[in-house]
């Protein structure tokens, strides 16, 4: 059975990324799936400094080990500020001075939401053309507007046009 790792980029307990990874992930068919919390990642800020005196977190090493076991990546963006959140861009950065192809040549559903009308389009703008040099194969993407409106916690997403526009992201990729 193939495996998928899903993952919000955020460190919020209630992260909402990290929900609608999750509720992405499960539409999958016949597959297993892991859900990876970034606070289980938490490392000190990165530095080439801190790498120099203390090597390379061993947390990092465990994210990436991680990323090695998946046949394939549903990843939901948080936007800060208009790119990756603190948290997703540090673990990314140890992750890197493993392998700068980070990603490892997976292939990967990208996805962003937020409680506001662009729904993180900007973060998932960035990822769709970074995330190919640090190794990710993006297979499709999709961005959920206004969180709280359209998603809810038991039935996903709610409004019919939106869920078609991923079950059909969905259906398209072989994993």
């Amino acid at each position: 059975m193939k495996k998928i790792i899903a993952f919000g980029g955020s460190s919020s307990k209630n992260s909402i990324n990290k929900q609608f990874a999750t509720y992405a992930a499960s539409m999958f068919p016949n597959v297993s799936v892991e859900i990876l919390d970034l606070n289980d990642y938490e490392m000190p800020v990165f530095s080439v400094d801190k790498e120099k005196e203390d090597g390379i977190h061993n947390l990092a090493h465990a994210f990436y080990d991680k990323i090695g076991e998946a046949d394939f990546i549903v990843l939901s963006l948080a936007e800060h500020n208009g790119a990756y959140s603190a948290a997703f861009k540090n673990t990314l950065d140890w992750a890197s001075r493993i392998n700068n192809k980070t990603f490892q040549q997976k292939p990967m559903l990208l996805l962003a939401t937020s409680p506001g009308a662009r729904g993180g389009a900007n973060v998932l703008d960035i990822a769709t053309k970074r995330f190919p040099f640090q190794g990710a194969e993006v297979k499709g993407s999709f961005l959920l507007p206004t969180f709280y409106e359209n998603f809810d916690a038991v039935n996903g997403i709610i409004n019919p046009e939106l869920k078609n526009q991923l079950l059909k992201i969905i259906n398209s990729i072989e994993i």
